[in-house]
């Protein structure tokens, strides 16, 4: 968004995710609206050319002349030109994570179906990932150049009525869908060969682009996706800016490498600017570091990340997940720009009157606090009504290896070891980062701080009633056992009545219940439900 001369007008960087399910024309449909190619676009990795599948996002753009729309919400006249950085993301199934990485930095999200073949199960769980993480979205219906001229416009039509119902119930209610056909004859066809519907579609996305609530402020973030040397000049890394901005002559730290280095030129697609901010597609050339140490990643201002082992999140299930999330249970944690195996732990808030507080809906945002107790869960808890949100619950995750992360960032976890092929949305939470751990030492030193109990359940019998008021127990505790840290807790007898531990009764393991309300006749067995708080052994 930056320009290197004095009253230029700049150019506004808009990023346009290109998502659909493996061999939709995703990178067809990217070289057909493109006139600039970056470093990174157009299946660069020698893999992905082999089987014809983008293996990492891949980065193009084109400009347009700034919308007429759009002048009219910029009273500043800041801007002269709108440029489309397409970011064209893997549709392979076991790449999912990339796409997820990818997700992060996109303000318009173009899901490409093949019109033959209509929604799969990769167009789904692309479709989720837009929902987690962008505001608007396009439908394109790719290959209809596939489909025989004489049904063309009634297949089109059956597969847009249908689209509109899958996403009847998703943040893209009503979206547009268009139809194309990005490379006519496949792609064995001749580059000749004119692609159809495509200057329709460049009209639609202008029509559908906003101006990005970005800003200049605050530490630098940027997601590295690709990194490369020039000789005698340095180590060139591009990627987007995800906060803050930079410029000449700035220190940037990449965190995973543990150094600081200096900037010494900008380039934006080719073109030398002094500077870049929040959502702009930059290359930053720094002093030499061997590229291979950082092909993807984030680079920051100094001290600004946290390399965490463990974090607490607020947690939401995915509703397209069939199976259960259990405590214990490890999942791909896709953090930050990361994704590693981590180990879960739920948990949520205790029993409405334990405190007495009313249950919260499931919010990313749910506060949470060191200062009260939680109740630990076997597994996450859904509603039982399908009108109910879930109840609100967080996670402990216990990183297989430390992550680099900004506080408050989105958290999806997800089952990548599950089948590829199976017609399954392996996409199982998402969640909010709201506090971190450091410390590697973190559950000898700070876990405790955690304070999340189980309930227990134990039976005894009544010994003797030795007033209105008081009786005798047995048979709850062993006598070596310490009957000062039970004290005061709440007994239930099987009459009915609610009692107070009051104290040993002599030196068997007895004990004396106070009964506030008074007795009924002839009780016999007391229930106690003790709830240890633990911090490191829950």
């Amino acid at each position: 968004m930056s320009n290197s001369g004095g009253n230029v007008a700049k150019t506004l960087n808009f990023n346009v995710g290109v998502l659909g399910h493996v061999d939709s024309g995703k990178t067809s449909l990217a070289r057909a609206l493109s006139s600039t190619a970056s470093t990174a676009a157009f299946d660069k990795n020698p893999q992905s050319r082999e089987r014809g599948i983008t293996l990492d996002l891949g980065f193009s753009s084109f400009t347009v002349d700034f919308p007429q729309h759009l002048q009219e919400s910029d009273t500043q006249q800041r801007y002269g030109s709108l440029q489309f950085t397409l970011v064209d993301c893997p549709g392979h199934a076991s790449l999912i994570r990339t796409i997820i990485g990818g997700a992060q930095i996109i303000d318009l999200m173009m899901l490409v179906v093949d019109v033959v073949k209509g929604i799969q199960t990769q167009t789904a769980e692309c479709l989720l990932i837009g929902e987690l993480t962008c505001p608007r979205m396009v439908v394109v219906l790719n290959k209809i150049d596939l489909l025989p001229a004489n049904k063309r416009d009634g297949a089109i039509e059956k597969m847009t009525k249908r689209l509109h119902k899958t996403l009847e119930s998703t943040r893209f209610k009503n979206c547009p869908v268009i139809s194309v056909a990005a490379k006519p004859g496949g792609p064995e066809a001749s580059d000749t060969v004119e692609a159809q519907g495509v200057s329709e579609l460049i009209e639609l996305l202008k029509k559908q682009c906003y101006v990005p609530q970005r800003s200049p402020g605050g530490d630098l973030l940027m997601a590295v996706d690709h990194c490369f040397s020039i000789r005698g000049q340095g180590t060139v890394m591009t990627g987007t800016i995800l906060q803050g901005s930079l410029a000449i002559n700035d220190t940037l730290e990449i965190p995973a490498l543990k150094v600081t280095k200096k900037v010494k030129s900008v380039q934006m697609f080719r073109k030398p600017v002094s500077g870049a901010m929040q959502g702009d597609r930059v290359g930053v050339c720094v002093t030499q570091f061997d590229p291979k140490l950082l092909e993807r990643g984030v680079v920051c201002t100094p001290g600004s990340l946290r390399t965490l082992y463990a974090a607490v999140i607020s947690v939401r299930k995915i509703g397209y997940f069939k199976g259960s999330l259990s405590t214990r249970a490890k999942f791909h944690i896709t953090v930050g720009h990361e994704t590693v195996m981590a180990r879960v732990t739920f948990f949520g808030l205790p029993p409405a009157g334990d405190p007495p507080d009313p249950p919260q809906p499931c919010s990313l945002d749910a506060a949470f606090t060191f200062d009260r107790e939680y109740l630990y869960q076997d597994e996450y808890v859904v509603s039982q009504s399908s009108a109910e949100a879930d109840p609100e619950q967080w996670a402990l995750l216990e990183f297989e290896r430390p992550v680099t992360c900004p506080t408050l960032c989105l958290v999806i976890g997800s089952k990548l070891d599950s089948d590829i092929h199976a017609n399954a949305c392996r996409l199982a939470f998402q969640g909010r980062l709201l506090h971190g751990f450091e410390d590697k030492t973190y559950a000898e030193t700070a876990l405790q701080r955690l304070r999340i109990y189980k309930t227990k359940h134990k039976e005894g019998q009544v010994e003797r009633v030795t007033d209105d008021y008081t009786v005798i127990g047995r048979n709850l505790f062993k006598k070596e056992t310490n009957l000062q840290i039970f004290v005061g807790l709440k007994v239930t007898l099987s009459t009915g009545e609610s009692g107070l531990i009051e104290g040993s009764f002599g030196q068997s393991g007895k004990f004396k219940i106070r009964i506030q309300d008074g007795l009924h006749p002839s009780p016999s067995r007391i229930s106690i439900y003790t709830k240890p708080i633990t911090g490191d052994t829950y």
